[in-house]
C-alpha cells in the first residue's frame, strides 16, 4: 500500500494557517519545514520562550500533508486556503510514499556515534564497537538527546574530560537523561537529572536502567537543596538567562558550571546574565552552537589563624 503526499510552499505567514486548515479537513498529517534547508539561506529557529510571536516558522516554509486515500489534493487545498483566507490556490506538487516497515529502516539507519574520545552511543539493536568504550544504550525517543545534536556533544566532551570520580553533579533539563548517565559511567555520584516533561522523566528512568546506572530523576519544584560539583544545562538561551540565579545558586563554591544549547550570536547575552554568579567563557564552539563553562568563586571567609584567607 502507497500513501501520497501534498508539497506546498509558502511564506512565514500563511505557514500555519494552512496547516491547521489542512488537519481541519482531516489529512492524516502534516508537518512544516526550511523550504530553504540544505541552502545558505536556511534557518535555525527554535520554539523558544520569549522569542517574538511569529517568529517560529521560516521566512520561506514548506508544508507537507500526507493524504487519506479517497483525498483529492486540488480539491483539499482549495478548501484549505479558503480556510485559511489565502488569496490564491498556491502551487504544489504530490509524492507518493510507499508503505514500508519503518522500524526496520529506522535501525537499518541509525549506527553507533562516536563522541570524544571514548564515547560511544549505541542503539540497543547494535553491540558496543569497542570493548574500551564509555558505552551509553540509548534509543531514540520523544526527549531530546540522542548525541547527533551539536550541543549534546559538547556537553558530553565537556563532561568525559572534566567529571571526575566522587563529583556530585545536576543535570538541568535532563531530556533523555544522556548526559546523567555519561556522567555516572565517569564516575560521577550522586547524580540527579531535572525535568519539566513527564514523558522525558519517564525516558530518562527507562534509559538508566538500559545502562546499569543510579540516578534519581526530579521535576524542577523536587530538585534537591543541596549543592553540587557540577552542574550542567543543555537547554535554550532564554531559559539558561532566565534561571542564571537558580543554576548558579546550584553549583558549590569552586565547583563548576557548564551551559549549552546557545547560539553563536547568542553568546554575550548568556555571559552577562551570569556575570554576577559565575564569569563564563566559550569552551568549544561547532557548527555554530557553543558551550559555555566557568566556575563559582570559592567564598572568601574570615581570616584563619595562619594570617591567609581560604
Amino acid at each position: 500500500m502507497s500513501y501520497r503526499e501534498v508539497v506546498v510552499e509558502v511564506d512565514r505567514n500563511s505557514a500555519e494557517s494552512l496547516s491547521d486548515a489542512l488537519l481541519e479537513l482531516g489529512v492524516l498529517s502534516v508537518c512544516i519545514e526550511d523550504a530553504d534547508s540544505e541552502t545558505p539561506y536556511e534557518q535555525a529557529l527554535f520554539d523558544e520562550s520569549g522569542l517574538i510571536s511569529g517568529q517560529v516558522v521560516w521566512m520561506h516554509s514548506r508544508v507537507i500533508a500526507m493524504l487519506g486515500s479517497k483525498q483529492d489534493p486540488t480539491i483539499l487545498l482549495v478548501a484549505a486556503a479558503n480556510k485559511a483566507e489565502m488569496p490564491m490556490l498556491p502551487a504544489f506538487t504530490t509524492r507518493n510514499v510507499h508503505e514500508q516497515d519503518w522500524l526496520k529502516l529506522i535501525q537499518t539507519h541509525l549506527k553507533p556515534i562516536h563522541i570524544g574520545q571514548k564515547i560511544w552511543v549505541v542503539p540497543t539493536w547494535h553491540d558496543a564497537p569497542k570493548q574500551d568504550a564509555v558505552v551509553l544504550k540509548l534509543d531514540p525517543g520523544l526527549a531530546f538527546g540522542t548525541g547527533r545534536h551539536p550541543t549534546t556533544r559538547l556537553c558530553m566532551e565537556w563532561i568525559e574530560q572534566h567529571v571526575q570520580a566522587g563529583n556530585s553533579l545536576l543535570d538541568y533539563g535532563c531530556g533523555s537523561g544522556i548526559l546523567s548517565i555519561l556522567a555516572c559511567k565517569c564516575g560521577a555520584s550522586p547524580v540527579v537529572g531535572v525535568d519539566i516533561d513527564p514523558q522525558a522523566i519517564e525516558l530518562t528512568q527507562r534509559n538508566s536502567k538500559h545502562n546499569h546506572v543510579e540516578i534519581t530523576y526530579k521535576f524542577p519544584h523536587e530538585c534537591p537543596a543541596n549543592k553540587f560539583d557540577i552542574v550542567v544545562a543543555n537547554i535554550l538561551s532564554n531559559p539558561l538567562k532566565l534561571m542564571a540565579s537558580i543554576l548558579a545558586s546550584k553549583v558549590k563554591p569552586g565547583g563548576r558550571l557548564a551551559l549549552s544549547g546557545i547560539l553563536t550570536c547568542q553568546v554575550d547575552a548568556v555571559v552577562a546574565a551570569y556575570a554576577s554568579y559565575i564569569h563564563l567563557s566559550i569552551w568549544c564552539e561547532r557548527e555554530g552552537w557553543v558551550c559555555l563553562a566557568g566556575c563559582r568563586p570559592k567564598e572568601l571567609i574570615s581570616i584563619t589563624d595562619r594570617g591567609q584567607i581560604d
